[in-house]
């Protein structure tokens, strides 16, 4: 099913119990998910958009950029089949606590199966945390984003692709992700469910 709102920022309408917060940017209908901490780490606070203004976050976008999913840079970025956003969207001052992040939580969820896009690119260990305990079947002590980064996860019901935080990347890293992306939009990455095992007979009935 798609999405019938063509609004791009905060295309649902959430609304976290704080301000300022950075909320949601992208294509309601994305096939890919780009999932980062919160605006004190990936940026976004002036401009009102994730991953902008940092260094690193502007160097993940001209990678994404490369990786063919953004048409362009920029705050907002020009997006294709791509929606950013935050564990915690709040503006913090400071750190936020294990409190914080549990008090949004049920919006992040509520977000991410708003979008129902297929492919999850948590950003950092945090997020890509989150992404394990709630969306694979692997516990989130199994993080290990040194190996993990760029490599493809199946998780129930989406195909995860975790990223070192940009901050931290090496050339190889960079190199990496963009061709990672590159082979992975030229196959079937679309997550689907064959619930035809309940019907009477033998058809496929796929799902996502």
């Amino acid at each position: 099913m798609k999405n019938v709102t063509s609004r791009q920022s905060n295309p649902f309408g959430f609304s976290p119990p704080c301000e300022p917060f950075v909320a949601g940017f992208g294509d309601a209908n994305a096939d890919f998910h780009v999932i980062g901490d919160h605006p004190g780490v990936h940026g976004g606070a002036e401009s009102g958009y994730p991953f902008t203004e940092f260094d690193a976050s502007e160097r993940l976008q001209r990678t994404l950029v490369e990786g063919g999913l953004l048409a362009q840079a920029g705050a907002p970025p020009v997006v294709e089949k791509t929606y950013f956003s935050y564990l915690y969207p709040c503006v913090p001052e400071g750190v936020p606590s294990a409190g914080d992040y549990a008090d949004l939580e049920n919006i992040f969820d509520s977000e991410i199966r708003a979008i129902t896009a297929h492919v999850l690119l948590p950003v950092g260990e945090r997020a890509t945390r989150h992404v394990f305990a709630n969306m694979t079947a692997r516990p989130p002590e199994e993080v290990d984003l040194d190996a993990q980064h760029a490599t493809e996860i199946p998780g129930s019901g989406w195909l995860v692709v975790p990223l070192k935080d940009p901050a931290q990347w090496s050339e190889e890293d960079e190199r990496a992700l963009v061709e990672a992306l590159a082979e992975l939009r030229q196959r079937d990455y679309v997550r689907r469910a064959d619930l035809g095992r309940f019907l009477p007979d033998d058809d496929p009935y796929m799902v996502r």
